[in-house]
């Protein structure tokens, strides 16, 4: 016989805590207008705000919180605050010790500045706390302070815990013995009605004895306790096995008198069901036949029915795979000695999932046979999920920027090739066209390559502060001619959008590209809307989103009328070359150069759709908290440059591990009258400085085997001064600069044209 005892109380805390803030921010309010109102008014005159109104609305959370003002000290505080820390001191001065102090002073500072701050983790009489510290107030004049217990113990220290503690004496007074017993067959804790059956006293200290010594079974299978000898009454044995957190052999065991009237008929059933039923775990019980007599909410909300649906049989819980499984081990228990078990089956619901089914057998339950118990894991395999997206997406952008580098190398040996060759064969020639077209291809893979690095994160921004009405005015011409007839396109901004920080280029391709995507999802015609608003602080919290932070943002949302996107397909459009179109009608990389731009805009994208019903992304920026300076009303139109010669005199030393980069760069270069010299990676490089050659300029690749570029250039500017560099790669310029770290260094990026790396040398020249 076996129950498993565990007691978990929630609540939803946090909404009170932010109900109390507005409550603060209200009284801060009213105090800030009694002020405006009565400017001469002396402090004393002025009105405080009600704190009896804020204290109810705390006295309600089950955490401990106080808020206290910019001075410091504490203005109001709930009872538990008052019960958890002695004083009534602002949190910082609670007297907790230095270490938590500083953590408190920090975190104070913290949510002046950002709004918000949490400690994972303080300590307070063997108990650990999480902070969270929010700003708040009409004039952000105040802070709320909420600790909140953090549950470390496992659960075999949690039953020790309940069994010897409030909820032991409260079986004991419902007449249910309850003792935990180690893996080593020793009792850990027991409530005072076990130690009254088995030693005579509610008081006595049975820790530490062997249970089997307080207990025998007679050759019927009956249960007694050993004390009571020959008279004793037989009780019913429940035993909960707790392997968890390396305590396997711990259980928890309940023992209830059996009065031979039957289980069935008696009304220990009713206490046993009620029990099982405030439980938080899934349990259920299933008599010798197989067939369900009991399941609580826990169980079937976990196997996603609903009572008057609960089938007759546990095995049409689970696919058809596991049925066999799972009733031939149903049977196994049900008619075999009392132990445990667990099997991994797939619910019906959740196929692609497996989930663990706890089986147990018991012995003098009546008609009650098998114990069956499973976990409510939703939110860990919620959390594994979106981690294991989280690493995939990371691990694809890595190989995407890896790819293209490398793509980049080999594109720039064509089109530089390509230039040469049409130096060679002007138009008119019969070869011009052939090898123009072989270059414009070539343009068009660089192109793939950008949205490659965009997917990765890997592109150079050039950010603006910008308004977003005004970048989707500038995109909305080309848009509708890019959506033809059949498209409508509705086009609508809210007032009070706040400025951001983005590239307005890269801007435009993302309205562009979800356009063609709206487009090719209604091939029948449809409407294709885009809606700007702000979005406040407030309008955050209300979703109750787990990733976008709060904070100001100005939403670009961009819904359409379309087909819509498959469920088990959502989670996959930002990957790259994914995609549910025909072969030859889109490349997958639309929707992952979306989500590129937008994350290293430091934006957040979210899509949603419905089959039949369209699809909407909205895409949240943050919005620009500097000062915006207003673009002059009038712009000059600047005289075209003329010309400007490139040829050269200079002396140059190649440094470029790629063979055919090299080669074309060198032949670019020689072309134009410079002096070049070549190297295979940096310590080469090295070596001709060694020898007493010296160079005008040097142009090297970034990434190379042995020695870097930049790990070569610092060694040049250490030992021979200021030597000029120009950087050429095929990754962004952008994220090179950052791990370079180097003053007055041009880069080039790569793919590039002939014309392209002589522009590059001559400016790199001037300095």
């Amino acid at each position: 016989m076996s129950l498993l005892l565990v007691w978990i109380v929630t609540g939803d805390a946090m909404m009170l805590a932010v109900t109390a803030a507005g409550l603060i921010g209200l009284g801060g309010f009213l105090l800030v207008a009694s002020r405006i109102q009565r400017p001469a008014a002396k402090e004393s005159e002025t009105a405080p705000p009600d704190w009896s109104v804020t204290y109810s609305a705390i006295e309600l959370d089950r955490a401990a919180v106080a808020v206290s003002d910019r001075a410091g000290r504490l203005l109001c505080a709930n009872g538990r605050f008052n019960l958890w820390f002695e004083g009534l001191q602002a949190p910082p001065d609670l007297g907790l010790g230095e270490a938590e102090r500083e953590l408190l002073l920090k975190a104070g500072r913290t949510a002046w500045r950002d709004g918000r701050a949490h400690i994972d983790a303080i300590a307070k009489r063997g108990t650990n706390y999480r902070v969270e510290v929010m700003r708040t107030g009409a004039a952000d004049e105040f802070l709320l302070w909420r600790f909140a217990p953090v549950e470390t113990l496992s659960i075999e220290a949690q039953a020790i815990d309940l069994v010897g503690g409030r909820i032991g004496r409260a079986l004991a007074m419902a007449g249910v013995m309850a003792v935990t017993v180690g893996p080593e067959g020793r009792i850990r804790s027991s409530n005072p009605a076990f130690a009254l059956r088995a030693a005579g006293s509610e008081t006595a200290n049975i820790s530490n004895r062997e249970c089997a010594a307080l207990l025998h079974v007679d050759d019927k299978g009956s249960v007694y306790f050993t004390r009571e000898g020959k008279h004793a009454s037989p009780v019913r044995l429940l035993h909960v096995p707790l392997a968890n957190d390396g305590a396997e052999g711990a259980a928890v065991l309940l023992a209830i008198d059996d009065d031979g009237r039957g289980v069935a008929d008696s009304a220990g059933q009713v206490h046993v069901e009620q029990l099982l039923s405030n439980l938080p775990l899934g349990l259920a019980l299933v008599d010798r036949d197989g067939r369900f007599l009991f399941a609580n909410d826990a169980f079937m909300r976990v196997a996603g029915v609903e009572h008057e649906k609960l089938p007759p049989y546990p095995g049409d819980l689970v696919v058809p795979e596991d049925k066999a499984a799972v009733s031939d081990t149903v049977r196994r228990y049900a008619g075999g000695q009392s132990m445990s078990g667990d099997i991994a089956v797939r619910l019906k619901d959740q196929p692609d999932e497996a989930i663990a089914l706890s089986i147990a057998g018991l012995r003098g339950f009546g008609s009650a046979a098998v114990l069956l118990g499973l976990k409510d894991n939703s939110e860990e395999t919620k959390l594994k999920r979106q981690v294991a997206q989280a690493t995939k997406m990371q691990a694809v952008g890595q190989l995407a920027g890896g790819v293209a580098h490398d793509f980049n190398n080999i594109l720039t040996a064509i089109i530089g090739y390509c230039d040469l060759m049409l130096l060679r064969h002007p138009p008119g020639d019969s070869d011009y066209d052939d090898i123009q077209q072989i270059k414009n291809n070539s343009n068009r893979a660089a192109s793939l390559t950008r949205q490659l690095l965009a997917f990765s994160r890997q592109q150079t921004l050039r950010p603006q502060i910008l308004q977003l009405p005004d970048v989707v005015a500038e995109v909305s011409h080309l848009l509708k001619r890019l959506l033809g007839e059949s498209v409508q396109l509705e086009v609508n901004h809210m007032r009070g959008i706040g400025a951001v920080r983005a590239d307005p280029g890269q801007l435009e391709q993302v309205i562009i590209n979800l356009g063609v995507n709206a487009r090719d999802a209604m091939p029948k015609g449809g409407t294709l809307r885009i809606e700007t608003k702000p979005v406040s602080p407030s309008d955050v919290r209300a979703m109750r989103s787990e990733i976008l932070p709060i904070g100001e943002y100005a939403l670009l949302s961009v819904s359409d009328s379309g087909t819509g996107i498959a469920k088990e397909h959502l989670g996959k459009i930002f990957e790259p070359f994914f995609t549910t179109k025909e072969v030859g009608k889109g490349t997958g990389l639309g929707l992952s150069t979306v989500y590129g731009i937008v994350k290293q805009s430091g934006g957040f994208i979210f899509a949603d759709s419905e089959i039949g019903k369209g699809t909407r992304f909205d895409i949240y920026l943050p919005t620009y908290s500097g000062s915006v300076s207003a673009p002059p009303s009038v712009k000059q139109e600047a005289a075209a440059p003329e010309p400007e010669e490139m040829w050269g005199n200079a002396t140059i030393l190649l440094v470029e591990d790629e063979d055919m980069v090299r080669a074309v760069a060198e032949r670019a270069l020689t072309r134009q009258g410079y002096v070049v010299e070549t190297a295979r990676d940096g310590e080469e490089g090295l070596q001709h400085f060694a020898d007493g050659k010296r160079y005008d300029l040097i142009v090297s690749d970034v990434v190379m085997p042995n020695m870097d570029g930049p790990a070569m250039a610092r060694k040049l500017r250490a030992d021979y001064g200021d030597v000029r560099i120009l950087f050429m790669s095929g990754y962004a310029e952008e994220q090179l600069r950052q791990s370079i770290n180097l003053d007055n260094v041009h880069f080039l990026p790569k793919p590039f044209s002939v014309q392209q790396i002589a522009e590059a040398v001559k400016n790199a020249l001037k300095k």
